[in-house]
């Protein structure tokens, strides 16, 4: 049941001009989806882009192959930023999305799959990989594959055409707009004295002074009579470009509230930035990059590598932490004994240091016991 559906329901005996009246123009429904989706998409997808993806060990960044794989170049025609783009955008748009090795050992984002899950306990299969133009001639177990489901049933239902309703509003009121700029008259023609040759050629040097002249004089000829009336148009009561405007505003904001961005951030509006950012890192950037993170951490170590080597991929994005915003909170935390510098400077997103001060709990006496323990002095008297 559409947007309309529902308002007509009330008012049935109205309910037979829905359908005469809306536009049923599939190209407008398709560029406001398009439109709609590859806004808010492409900005969380560049955003995630940028970041960085750690390949750590006890704590220590370690640049190896891993690591330039998944940051600089995955393969010969993608830097790592292109490269995680469109894992992103095709995750949030096809609400899954796959990596797959090639035999040269490059990384490549697949661009269509068959994902085959019948197959009880064992490991799911992908067949038909393409990746541009290529297709594998073999299958992909999920052991050997990166693989993402977004699982946002909102957005799929909005991706596969549950938001008709608005382009076929969009289209009516475009239709609407143009209408109402529309040239208008009518030619009274005496038909006994002109041929249909001479009316055509009228009619058309009439069309072509209006559009090719800024002002428009349009000759008397016997037997053809004009009358504008684009004027009298022109006062009707309308929509103009600005609840055209509106109207992609609100599906941007819709989108923008179901992959958990801030409208404003994809409107533009500086009120409330900081929030807004933060909002975003927390319901949208957070839960895809913790995604990504577990996926990566379970498909490039074995157990053993993550459990007694302690190494793990950390992606660290827009929301690392600015330690000089924290100073404060950061002295409180090593001052009052809760955690070691280095400890910190972990949950900072860095590396820890060498000096083995960095490693002991510290306590000033502001924090310590009112009362002795042990010790002091005593009135012996």
């Amino acid at each position: 049941m559409g947007l309309f559906d529902k308002l007509f329901r009330k008012n049935k005996e109205i309910s037979w001009m829905y359908d005469l009246e809306l536009l049923q123009d599939t190209s407008s429904k398709v560029y406001i989806k398009r439109m709609a989706l590859n806004v808010v998409v492409e900005y969380v997808a560049r955003t995630i882009a940028q970041s960085e993806f750690r390949v750590k060990e006890n704590d220590h960044v370690t640049k190896d192959d891993i690591y330039y794989l998944l940051n600089v170049r995955p393969n010969p025609n993608q830097n790592a930023t292109q490269f995680w783009q469109k894992f992103i955008y095709k995750l949030l748009v096809d609400n899954e999305a796959l990596i797959i090795k090639s035999d040269d050992d490059y990384l490549y984002v697949a661009d269509d799959f068959e994902h085959e899950t019948e197959l009880g306990l064992l490991p799911h299969r992908f067949n038909s990989v393409m990746v541009n133009d290529y297709k594998y001639n073999r299958y992909f177990s999920m052991d050997d594959v990166i693989y993402l489901e977004y699982a946002n049933e909102k957005l799929d239902k909005f991706s596969l055409g549950l938001f008709e309703d608005y382009g076929e509003v969009f289209g009516r009121m475009l239709n609407m707009q143009l209408k109402k700029n529309q040239i208008r008259g009518i030619l009274n023609v005496d038909t006994t004295t002109l041929s249909t040759e001479a009316i055509q050629d009228y009619i058309d040097m009439i069309f072509n002074t209006f559009e090719k002249n800024q002002v428009a004089v349009v000759p008397l000829t016997k037997g053809l009579e004009y009358e504008e009336h684009s004027t009298n148009n022109s006062s009707a009561k309308g929509s103009d470009f600005k609840e055209l405007r509106q109207a992609i505003e609100d599906i941007l904001i819709y989108i923008a509230r179901i992959i958990g961005v801030a409208p404003s951030l994809i409107l533009g509006e500086n009120a409330d930035l900081e929030k807004a950012i933060e909002a975003t890192n927390q319901f949208c950037f957070k839960p895809l990059t913790k995604k990504l993170e577990r996926e990566l951490n379970a498909k490039l170590f074995f157990k053993d590598e993550y459990l007694k080597d302690n190494k793990r991929i950390e992606i660290v994005g827009i929301d690392k932490k600015n330690p000089i915003e924290l100073a404060e909170a950061i002295d409180k935390l090593r001052s009052s004994g809760t955690y070691t510098g280095n400890q910190i400077r972990v949950m900072l997103g860095d590396e820890p240091g060498d000096d083995e001060h960095l490693d002991e709990y510290v306590l000033t006496k502001n924090y310590e016991s009112v009362s002795p323990v042990g010790g002091g002095e005593t009135n012996n008297e």
